[in-house]
């Protein structure tokens, strides 16, 4: 692990889904994909021993996927579902199980219509003009290599990388890490990897 002073720490941290989820050094998580729906969900993360943080299951109601973020206990920490017209493939994302408007976190969206790379901006729930964006995404999906920042496009609060292992390829997972900086809530940067993941697959299944 690189040295902490290569991670500057915001200065009042980034708390968006709750302060339990911020650590005063950095965190390194794995993020695999499974190919196949299995009964512990979609997606499971695991930091650098191996231990699960999170599962993230689907949900399939009528039109509309909704994806949940559980914790290693299984508690609904968020949802998060596709709105259905919408041109820049936007996503809402709720606090626990809910789908109500009153316990929206934030939204993500592509920052355009035709991109050629990954590029994403991310409104808290109170900011309602979307004249700016609280945090922006950019990078290259195809890669798997994207950075995460806050809104002032300057400040990085997490990196993606690909993560290539034997074992991935051979049982045909999408695995990919993600470092988190210090000071910066962890269950919101992978609820934000995971939407990066549903937009373009979405995408590949178009093309």
């Amino acid at each position: 692990m690189a040295a902490q002073s290569s991670y500057p720490p915001p200065a009042n941290g980034i708390t968006v889904v709750s302060p339990h989820f911020l650590a005063p050094y950095p965190v390194d998580l794995t993020i695999v994909k499974k190919l196949l729906t299995l009964s512990d969900g979609n997606f499971a993360v695991t930091d650098v021993n191996g231990n699960v943080m999170f599962k993230v299951k689907g949900k399939h109601i009528s039109l509309r996927d909704r994806r949940v973020l559980l914790d290693a206990a299984g508690n609904p920490i968020l949802s998060f579902q596709k709105k259905l017209i919408s041109v820049h493939n936007r996503w809402v994302v709720f606090r626990g199980d809910s789908s109500d408007s009153k316990d929206l976190i934030f939204t993500a969206k592509q920052s355009s219509l035709i991109q050629l790379k990954t590029s994403l901006d991310v409104f808290l729930g109170y900011n309602d003009k979307e004249n700016v964006c609280d945090f922006k995404v950019k990078g290259s999906w195809f890669d798997r290599s994207c950075t995460i920042y806050a809104g002032d496009g300057a400040t990085i609060i997490a990196q993606m990388h690909k993560k290539h292992t034997v074992q991935s390829i051979a049982l045909g997972k999408d695995t990919f890490s993600v470092t988190v900086y210090p000071n910066v809530d962890y269950a919101f940067i992978v609820a934000l990897v995971v939407i990066l993941h549903e937009i373009n697959e979405e995408k590949n299944d178009v093309e």
